[in-house]
């Protein structure tokens, strides 16, 4: 069995990492097939996140593609929320 600080709820990471204002909202994002998990579609809240996968989530006005690097285990400030993952999406 892998050790659960290595994997997250997508859900959970989504609304930890700040990319939306509630956790019901980022359950709502991944239900309706705006994120995708590297690459693949992902309809599941509770599917797992681990280190180093790639999202990218299509919100209203951007698609931002963010490389997974770490997780929380409550929903902090905006600056802790910088250190959960990288940013690929060119600007």
């Amino acid at each position: 069995m892998s050790d659960p600080a290595e994997r997250q709820r997508l859900d959970r990471w989504i609304w930890h990492a700040r990319v939306v204002r509630s956790r019901e909202s980022a359950a709502d994002l991944v239900r309706s097939g705006h994120v995708r998990l590297d690459g693949a579609r992902v309809t599941s809240p509770g599917h797992m996140v681990r280190a180093g996968q790639v999202l990218t989530i299509a919100l209203d006005r951007q698609v931002r593609v963010l490389r997974v690097t770490a997780f929380a285990e409550r929903r902090g400030d905006a600056t802790s929320a910088l250190a959960l993952f990288e940013e690929i999406t060119e600007a």
